[in-house]
């Protein structure tokens, strides 16, 4: 049997690389090419895999199931819009592979049939001195504990009732904590909204991954007053 070459496939092209012939590994969770030399695959061809910890990552920060928002002056800085799809791939390879194909929080697998799907999340820092968001650490965390952290995204898709219950439920709080847990991430989303913060993603560079520059503060803001129906 020929020996399977293992390919970089982004979500966003799966049914292309299929049909060219790809196959996915259930296993592995991952695309692969039945041999060398197929015709139409040879631009997914895997690169090295990027470390088990990435230089300068601190796996400590942020640990545990907490409202994690991210100030809206920062928003369209988020790793998987600032690197080129393969490397995303292989940064969400690494880390759900890392930490053993479970939620880093709730210890939960994949599971299909309850729509719970393993999903990499950004902790970072914010310097107010000298205006920083720092990317500290990459997470794996599964959908609802990925829903609770951005419950603001929940509170617009209207799932902000089930956010927080899993809050209640893994962090153990009683409904009147977890309601002030939620009102205090809002109230300091909304102090470094107020500031322009530059982006540090040197744990990423360090590890080969090319970053692409994100939209200068000034346009980021922009294009959040936008979304928020400010501009």
């Amino acid at each position: 049997m020929a020996e399977r070459v293992w390919l970089d496939v982004p979500y966003r092209d799966k049914d292309e690389a299929k049909s060219e012939g790809a196959r996915w590994d259930p296993a592995a969770k991952r695309w692969y090419a039945p041999r060398a030399g197929v015709p139409g695959l040879s631009r997914w061809e895997a690169l090295p895999d990027v470390p088990d910890l990435l230089p300068g990552e601190d796996r400590g920060f942020g640990a545990g199931l907490f409202v994690d928002l991210v100030p809206s002056s920062c928003w369209f800085t988020n790793v998987r819009s600032c690197v080129d799809p393969r490397d995303w791939e292989r940064l969400r390879r690494m880390v759900t592979r890392r930490a053993g194909q479970r939620c880093e929080v709730c210890a939960r697998p994949e599971a299909r049939a309850e729509q719970r799907w393993l999903e990499v999340h950004e902790r970072w820092s914010y310097d107010p001195d000298r205006r920083v968001q720092s990317l500290r650490r990459l997470i794996c965390l599964c959908t609802d504990c990925h829903r609770t952290t951005h419950f603001g995204l929940a509170q617009v898709r209207g799932t902000d009732g089930v956010a927080l219950a899993h809050l209640m439920s893994v962090t153990g709080f009683s409904r009147p904590r977890a309601e002030q847990h939620v009102r205090e991430a809002f109230a300091t989303w909304d102090q470094r909204s107020r500031t322009h913060w530059s982006l540090d993603l040197d744990i990423l560079t360090g590890a080969g991954v090319t970053v692409v520059p994100p939209p200068d503060p000034a346009a980021r803001s922009r294009a959040a007053g936008d979304a928020l129906g400010r501009g």
